[in-house]
């Protein structure tokens, strides 16, 4: 059994930041991956940024140079910080680990709004 548990998400206005957790817990392997997607309401679930174990991360273009990945392979834990969010970034957040399988997490609501 695997549990991810998220935090950090809310309101914020136009131009706020928002810092994004999710640790992983239970009878996980070594996690090569971990990362976040979000989904509004009738679309897919869409990629917002992942990274590898050693650290390596992609990110979505939408998100590029306002929003930060990181992890603590110690804590199997990673983290989202948005900055500049904007309107559009509303949605819900979902963070996924990968040990060889993929489990998501629970998704916490962000919204940008004014």
């Amino acid at each position: 059994q695997v549990q991810l548990v998220e935090s950090g998400g809310g309101l914020v206005q136009p131009g706020g930041s928002l810092r994004l957790s999710c640790a992983a817990s239970g009878s996980i392997s070594i996690i090569v991956a971990m990362g976040w997607y979000r989904q509004t309401p009738g679309n897919q679930r869409e990629l917002v940024a992942t990274i590898t174990r050693g650290g390596l991360t992609n990110y979505a273009e939408s998100v590029k140079g306002r929003f930060t990945i990181s992890r603590d392979n110690a804590k199997n834990t990673v983290y989202l910080q948005m900055n500049s969010l904007k309107p559009e970034d509303t949605a819900v957040y979902y963070c996924y680990v990968n040990d060889g399988r993929r489990y998501w997490g629970q998704g916490t609501q962000v919204t940008v709004s004014s």
